[in-house]
């Protein structure tokens, strides 16, 4: 069985303490999933490449085609691990301005592990905050576990040590997508299915709207 996780990471500089948390919550979903017998592909979108786009798009309605190609890899995928620097103790401009250029219905249902990076641990509560109510308003799965990770995270230990954290939330992802799940329509299936209900079911009238609007 395979699956497939599109990874959103809002990360400015290079190298990136965003993209590290990204690509540790990645590879412990993968993990978590091989234990599973599930094969999983990964889609890394990179935000500060689509920077412009994201820009472009947003005065033109119109997606150029690189843009066009990462929100393709959203709504093909299984699921999503989305993750933002935290600004002014929210998600980062560029992180929200992404998703407002999605189609609104574009995370109905999808499994979201999300997680923020920032340079206090008093900056954690941006996940409950901002960031679990942005994925709710955009009727997304959130998983009961975020992680976020500060400065004195990164090698830290205890009970409550990064790497903790980002197991247990990728355990949670995992059971959203695991052997469990065979044979159930991925998200990008059911979603397809839900669209084409809805577009077969509207008059013409508004049929020509919605493509206009587009």
């Amino acid at each position: 069985m395979q699956r497939r996780v599109v990874v959103i990471s809002a990360g400015l500089g290079v190298p990136s303490s965003t993209r590290m948390l990204a690509d540790q919550m990645s590879a412990q979903v993968q993990a978590a999933l091989a234990g599973q017998g599930v094969e999983v592909t990964l889609d890394v979108v990179d935000l500060r490449d689509h920077a412009t786009g994201i820009a472009n798009t947003m005065v033109s309605g119109y997606a150029g085609p690189e843009l066009a190609q990462a929100i393709s890899q959203v709504e093909a995928a299984d699921a999503m691990i989305a993750v933002t620097p935290t600004f002014s103790a929210s998600y980062s401009g560029l992180f929200k301005s992404f998703f407002d250029v999605l189609e609104p219905k574009l995370l109905d249902g999808m499994p979201v592990l999300f997680g923020a990076t920032g340079g206090s641990s008093r900056h954690s509560l941006v996940l409950d905050m901002a960031i679990r109510p942005l994925f709710s308003y955009l009727r997304a799965l959130t998983m009961p576990t975020a992680v976020y990770a500060s400065p004195q995270d990164w090698g830290g230990s205890g009970e409550n040590t990064l790497e903790r954290r980002i197991a247990q939330g990728a355990a949670e992802l995992a059971g959203h997508l695991g052997a469990g799940t065979a044979g159930a329509p991925g998200h990008h299936q059911k979603r397809a299915e839900r669209l084409a209900r809805e577009m077969t079911s509207l008059p013409f009238e508004e049929l020509l709207a919605q493509t206009r609007r587009r």
